[in-house]
């Protein structure tokens, strides 16, 4: 095999180490990892295919799920086929760029995917506080121009991490205690200082997710104030059912990544091979749900798939 000739004083690699510890057991963890990522795949590109086929289906609401389902592929997409070599053929090196490339396409991609959740924050307050306004206020054309400033913002905003990275000396540590270029994780085995690589990945997570979070939580603040001016109860559960699918989403995705970047800064106590699960099952569990949770929440989705099914199984 590859890696097996490859050493980690080889300058031009980094060596990934998979799950150091749970070396024995790499092939039965790789089980759960292929198919989480296998149902995330299936379920986002049935999520894209129907949209994509239908044209009732083509309006705001369903252009962001799009979005949601490209950002997860992207995610799971960036990590697993890698993490899966190293388990199943031991083909744990990765050359410098490669490993950079990947640090900045998985953190590119997460923080697009943040920005497609505030978009679907604002899309609900715009649903259920002006639905009168909602065709004029959020259009196709206005989804696609703020899916490309969350887009644009993610790109400046993670550039200088591997940047940062390139420039700092690794002497001859070029081992990798986990399954991917996580940016700190890579900035750990430099022997450099890395002090300005922890602060500006740490100011970046959380100013970032901070104000993502905060204009999330007006959102909700403002349809929950607009709910409660209602005075039918079935109004008020019909509102708050339209919000139901995306709340799920959101308390999946923030809350276990703020517990992985959190972890990897200052969890020195965990054990490591329990935090490199956790990061993994961050970018695995999120991209396999949601395609599920939107597909249980939104009938109107939910009666097409089953409308194709039916076809594809009975043939009309």
């Amino acid at each position: 095999m590859a890696g097996f000739n490859l050493t980690p004083s080889d300058p031009s690699t980094f060596i990934l180490m998979g799950i150091p510890g749970l070396e024995a057991a790499h092939i039965w963890i790789s089980i759960p990892f292929a198919m989480f990522y296998f149902i995330g795949l299936l379920g986002n590109f049935t999520l894209l295919f129907v949209i994509g086929k239908e044209q009732t289906l083509q309006k705001p609401m369903y252009l962001l799920l799009c979005m949601l389902a490209l950002t997860d592929i992207g995610t799971s997409t960036s990590v697993v086929p890698k993490a899966l070599c190293i388990f199943w053929f031991n083909l744990k090196s990765i050359t410098v760029g490669g490993c950079l490339t990947q640090s900045f396409f998985l953190h590119t991609v997460s923080a697009t995917r943040s920005a497609v959740l505030v978009t679907m924050a604002f899309d609900r307050y715009v649903a259920i506080c002006n639905p009168l306004r909602y065709a004029t206020i959020l259009t196709n054309a206005q989804i696609a121009k703020l899916g490309l400033v969350g887009l644009t913002r993610a790109v400046l905003c993670i550039l200088p991490l591997p940047l940062l990275l390139h420039r700092q000396p690794f002497c001859g540590n070029h081992i990798i205690p986990h399954t991917y270029c996580e940016h700190i994780a890579v900035a750990k085995i430099s022997c450099g200082d890395i002090t300005f690589n922890r602060i500006y990945g740490l100011v970046i997570a959380f100013v970032l997710t901070g104000l993502d979070l905060t204009l999330i939580a007006l959102s909700y603040g403002l349809i929950i104030r607009a709910v409660f001016r209602i005075s039918s109860k079935q109004a008020h559960q019909k509102a708050l059912n339209t919000c139901t699918a995306h709340i799920c989403v959101i308390l999946i995705s923030y809350t276990a990544g703020l517990f992985t970047i959190l972890n990897h800064r200052f969890g020195q106590g965990t054990v490591p091979h329990v935090h490199i699960i956790l990061a993994n099952l961050y970018l695995l569990i999120p991209p396999m749900l949601n395609p599920i949770i939107y597909g249980v929440k939104n009938k109107e989705f939910r009666d097409i798939v089953g409308k194709y099914i039916w076809v594809i199984i009975w043939g009309h």
